[in-house]
């Protein structure tokens, strides 16, 4: 799982609209230890919602080729907003690489971003690789950390 918690990935964040509908938003996230991340605006649709309900899924797959090979991670938990200026914010700024997509966009690497950070802690992780089967395993793993209500 490793693989899909490193670096810089795309998952789907799931929140619930007011009415109760669900809304399903990709995002390119970074991650510190279990915790995913990513930037959103607080006026946002998806950082609305999760002011509202901070109860959050995120999927987060590999796309490789044949069914035997999928590989994804399906993450449930709450969410908190960051802002830039709060100590605590630090941390993931620094595991955060905003200089590449400053480039992608054309902005200045001297400015650096002062958006809000979206932070998902899990509360239960669902693994699926179906190669583990070869190994003897089954090919879905529930993580819980020891902390956690069970969701």
């Amino acid at each position: 799982m490793l693989n899909l918690l490193s670096a810089q990935n795309m998952a789907v964040i799931a929140t619930t609209n007011s009415e109760g509908s669900p809304a399903a938003t990709p995002v390119r996230y970074y991650s510190l230890g279990f915790e995913i991340f990513y930037t959103s605006w607080n006026a946002s649709v998806k950082s609305r919602n999760l002011q509202r309900d901070p109860r959050v899924s995120a999927g987060i797959f590999a796309p490789l080729v044949g069914q035997a090979s999928s590989r994804g991670a399906q993450l449930f938990g709450t969410a908190s907003t960051i802002e830039r200026e709060e100590p605590e914010a630090a941390a993931y700024w620094e595991a955060f690489r905003w200089q590449s997509d400053h480039v992608e966009r054309g902005r200045s690497l001297d400015d650096p971003p002062q958006d809000p950070l979206t932070v998902i802690t899990p509360h239960r992780i669902l693994y699926t690789e179906h190669w583990l089967r070869r190994s003897g395993f089954a090919p879905r793993q529930t993580w819980r950390p020891t902390h956690s209500p069970s969701t």
